[in-house]
C-alpha cells in the first residue's frame, strides 16, 4: 500500500515533532519544516527512519511568504525524488512562536511578526500548496485555547489564532468541492519550550494551570500529537470545519 504523505510545519520541535512521530508510527511519510535548527531536523529524520519510517526536512520561515513559491518547488522535487509521488495527503499548519506583551506595550514590529507567522503565513502557504494536495486530502490548522479564554499579555497572539479558526471554516467551504477537509486543533497550555518554556519550567504557573483543568494536570506534547494524528485517521474523514480544543477541559 502506498504511504500517505504529510507536510508538517515546525516539525523539528514541540508539538510539530510529536505530531510527526505519531503520524510516522501510523505509516505516514513525513515532510517536515524547520526554521533554523538543522541539527534538530536531522535528528528527527534519523529517529523516524531508524524506526522504519520515511522522513525528510526542508528549511522554511513561515513568516517569509515571499519564499513560498520556491519552497513549493522544493516540496515537489522532494515528493518525486524521495517518495515517488506528485502530491501530499495531509498538511498540518503548526509552526509558530510566542510573544507575551500587554496591549499597552505591544510594538508594531511584534504585532507584525505574530501576524506574519500565525495568520498570513498559513493562509498563503496553504494557497501555494493547494495544487499539491490530493483531492480528498486533509488540512489541520493549529490554533490555541487562548482564542476561547483570555489571559493578559496574549491579546495579539490570540487574535491571530482567532483568525486561523475563521480561516479554517472558509477553507473547508472553498476546498470542499475537491473533498478536502479542514479542521482546527486548539491546544490548551502544554509543557514545551514554547514561549520560553514558562508552563513547563515555572512550577507555580504549572500548578495554576493544572488547578483550572478538569483532568488536573498540564498538557503534554503527546496529548496534542496524538490528537492531530487521530483527526487525520480514516475514521474522522467526515469531521470538517470544526474547532477541536485539546486542553483536558481547561476553564470549563
Amino acid at each position: 500500500m502506498t504511504r500517505k504523505i504529510a507536510l508538517i510545519t515546525g516539525a523539528n520541535r514541540g508539538l510539530g515533532k510529536n505530531t510527526a512521530l505519531h503520524l510516522a508510527a501510523q505509516g505516514v511519510a513525513i515532510i517536515g519544516t524547520y526554521r533554523s535548527n538543522a541539527a534538530e531536523a536531522a535528528a528527527l529524520v534519523q529517529q523516524i527512519e531508524g524506526d522504519g519510517g520515511s522522513a525528510a526536512m526542508l528549511q522554511l520561515d513561515v513568516g517569509d511568504s515571499a519564499s513560498f513559491i520556491a519552497f513549493v518547488e522544493s516540496v515537489k522535487e522532494l515528493l518525486r525524488a524521495k517518495f515517488g509521488a506528485d502530491q501530499l495527503d495531509y498538511l498540518v499548519n503548526n509552526a509558530g512562536m510566542g510573544i507575551h506583551a500587554a496591549i499597552a506595550d505591544m510594538t508594531e514590529q511584534q504585532f507584525d511578526e505574530l501576524m506574519s507567522v500565525h495568520l498570513k503565513g498559513p493562509f498563503f502557504l496553504t494557497q501555494k500548496l493547494l495544487p499539491s494536495i490530493v483531492d480528498g486530502g486533509r488540512i489541520v490548522n493549529v490554533s490555541s485555547g487562548l482564542a476561547r479564554f483570555s489571559f493578559p499579555g496574549y491579546a495579539a497572539y490570540a487574535m491571530m489564532k482567532g483568525g486561523i479558526e475563521v480561516m479554517t471554516r472558509y477553507m473547508a467551504k472553498e476546498f470542499g468541492a475537491r473533498g478536502i477537509t479542514v479542521n482546527t486543533i486548539a491546544p490548551g497550555a502544554i509543557e514545551t519550550d514554547f514561549g520560553g518554556g514558562a508552563v513547563r519550567d515555572n512550577a507555580e504557573l504549572n500548578q495554576m494551570v493544572a488547578s483550572m483543568t478538569a483532568l488536573g494536570r498540564v498538557g503534554q506534547p503527546d496529548d496534542i500529537g496524538g490528537a492531530i494524528a487521530a483527526l487525520l485517521s480514516d475514521g474522522n474523514r467526515w469531521v470538517n470545519a470544526q474547532r477541536i480544543e485539546v486542553s483536558g477541559g481547561m476553564l470549563i
